[in-house]
């Protein structure tokens, strides 16, 4: 089927759309800590079956120390950091302009790959960041009293957004070299198939649910978790709908749309959330869309397909 790979890429978006939709009412319900207990145990528990189904191990088969280390680093900074402070931004800003900080997730993994990796990093890259964040900037400064320019968001919302896409980009960076190391691990005659980067993202996935477990324990709000879940089904439904259309939809079909389309505008078509998110996050919540925040969305995405496209 021609252009399979683009149409997958497009839904790949769609699925993103949903799930922050979903996880923006579902942490207005429960909490963002509780939302991420319950998305990332229910999203070990599908990936533990993809993978029975697949490769006949419900478990990452072959990884060894250095694999689970450099997996854990990234679910630490891309889960428990990263996402901490996303769903954390739903609950100030709204997803809508959550996900408008995650346009930064590719400058910092620029960055982040930069530092501890050794990439290059082209005029290009830093064009494509000087893009982004001129968007970001657009859309959350304005001109007030005496043309002084201020925030149009509380500063909190802000900087969590900041630590959602730092903890996303420097996360994907830290799963790189984590896939490296299991790629290494493998035996000459494993058979793993494609399935390398859901087993890896099993092992992400078990250790941020352990450390979001963690945070219960030490804030002390395992009791809020279980009153919680009991008396807020819709919030828990929203919870499980997360899951679906994040980890485990939006990652398979992530993975397949690279198979079938060139990487760079797979990535590019991937990253069309913080556009589709605009509309229905408007209709939901009867806000009034500014002229300026479509503008800024768009700079910030042109930004981004400078990454993958030039």
């Amino acid at each position: 089927m021609a252009h399979l790979g683009e149409i997958i890429s497009l839904v790949v978006a769609v699925s993103w759309t949903a799930t922050a939709l979903f996880a923006d009412e579902a942490s207005h319900r429960l909490g963002s800590l509780n939302v991420n207990v319950i998305r990332l145990t229910l999203g070990s528990l599908f990936l533990a079956l993809i993978l029975w189904v697949t490769i006949g191990s419900p478990y990452p088969r072959y990884a060894d120390g250095a694999t689970w280390f450099w997996l854990a680093l990234s679910a630490l900074v891309g889960y428990i950091f990263g996402d901490y402070c996303l769903f954390n931004s739903y609950l100030v800003i709204g997803a809508r302009f959550g996900q408008l900080f995650m346009t930064l997730a590719p400058p910092m993994a620029a960055i982040a790959g930069w530092a501890m990796l050794g990439e290059t990093l082209s005029w290009r890259s830093i064009l494509a960041m000087i893009v982004t964040i001129s968007g970001i900037a657009i859309s959350i400064l304005a001109k007030g009293q005496g043309q002084k320019v201020h925030f149009t968001l509380p500063l909190k919302g802000i900087l969590l957004g900041l630590g959602a896409g730092a903890g996303q980009g420097v996360g994907l960076v830290l799963s790189k070299v984590g896939m490296q190391h299991y790629e290494a691990a493998l035996p000459p005659d494993a058979d793993m198939g494609n399935m390398m980067p859901f087993a890896a993202t099993m092992i992400r996935a078990l250790v941020g649910g352990l450390g979001f477990v963690v945070m219960l324990l030490v804030l002390k709000q395992g009791r809020n978790f279980v009153e919680m879940t009991r008396k807020e089904h819709k919030g828990v439904r929203y919870a499980v709908l997360t899951t679906i259309f994040g980890p485990v939809l939006g990652v398979s079909l992530s993975l397949m749309a690279v198979q079938y389309a060139r990487a760079g505008i797979a990535s590019t078509l991937m990253a069309l959330t913080p556009v589709l998110i605009i509309l229905p996050y408007a209709l939901i919540h009867k806000q009034k869309v500014k002229p300026k925040e479509i503008l800024g969305v768009t700079i910030s995405m042109l930004g981004v397909a400078m990454f993958f496209l030039l």
